[in-house]
C-alpha cells in the first residue's frame, strides 16, 4: 500500500532518477547545486495543480527530500475568536490534504523517480501551518568530551531522550536563533555556485 507522500516508487529508479541519486552513506558536502534547486523548482511549478495554492508554493531542497509547502485561500469567520479562526485553519489544511492525496501521490512518486530524492507537503492558512509526513535521515559525526557533555545533559535533564533527539533539538535552536544569519549564508552559497556555473568550460579554446 503506498504512503501518502512517497508513493511505491524506488529512491532513483526513474528514467532521470539514476542520474540523481546519491549515495546515502556518502560524507562531506551536500552535492545538490543551486543549478539542481532551480530545475526541481521549476518542474513542480509546471507539475502542481493550478489553483492548489495563493502564489506559488515554497520549495525547500536538500540531498534526501523536497518540501513542497503552500500558502492556501484564507479563511472567513466572522467575529471569530483566535481559537475558532485557529481551528478554522486546521480544518482548511486537513481538508486540502484529504482532496489533493491522489494527485500529490502521482506528483510525488514521479518527482521521486525523476530527482532520487522523497518529497513531503505541507500548507500554511494564515497563522496555522503544518507539514505533512517528513522523511528522518541519519547523520553521522564526531563530537568531543565537552560537546557530549552538553547531550548527556539534556538527556539527563529530561529535555531529549536520547544524544541523538538531543543533537536535533540543538540543530532546531541555532536553526530558530540564527534563521537571518543561515538565510544569509544559504544566499551567498547560491550566489558563489551561480558564479561557479557561469564561468568559462573546460572546452574552451578547443
Amino acid at each position: 500500500m503506498r504512503t501518502e507522500e512517497h508513493g511505491q516508487g524506488r529512491r532513483g529508479q526513474g528514467r532521470r532518477g539514476q542520474e540523481w541519486a546519491l549515495n546515502l552513506e556518502r560524507k562531506g558536502r551536500s552535492s545538490t547545486t543551486a543549478t539542481d534547486r532551480e530545475v526541481i523548482r521549476g518542474w513542480f511549478v509546471g507539475a502542481l495543480v493550478d489553483g492548489w495554492f495563493v502564489g506559488e508554493a515554497e520549495l525547500t531542497i536538500d540531498d534526501y527530500e523536497i518540501y513542497v509547502v503552500g500558502n492556501l485561500p484564507p479563511v472567513q469567520v466572522e467575529n471569530a475568536s483566535d481559537e475558532s479562526l485557529s481551528a478554522a485553519e486546521a480544518a482548511r489544511i486537513e481538508r486540502f490534504r484529504e482532496d489533493t492525496r491522489e494527485r500529490r501521490i502521482e506528483i510525488a512518486s514521479e518527482a521521486e523517480a525523476r530527482f532520487g530524492r522523497k518529497v513531503a507537503w505541507g500548507a500554511k492558512v494564515g497563522s496555522t501551518s503544518r507539514l505533512f509526513t517528513t522523511v528522518s535521515v541519519p547523520v553521522m559525526t564526531r563530537l568531543q568530551l565537552r560537546q557530549r557533555r552538553v547531550l548527556d545533559t539534556l538527556v539527563e535533564a529530561g529535555v531529549a531522550r536520547s544524544r541523538s533527539e538531543a543533537l536535533a533539538w540543538c540543530v532546531e535552536l541555532v536553526g530558530r536563533n540564527e534563521e537571518a544569519w543561515i538565510s544569509r549564508l544559504r544566499e551567498a552559497l547560491d550566489t558563489v555556485e551561480n558564479a561557479r556555473a557561469e564561468g568559462p568550460s573546460s572546452s574552451a579554446g578547443e
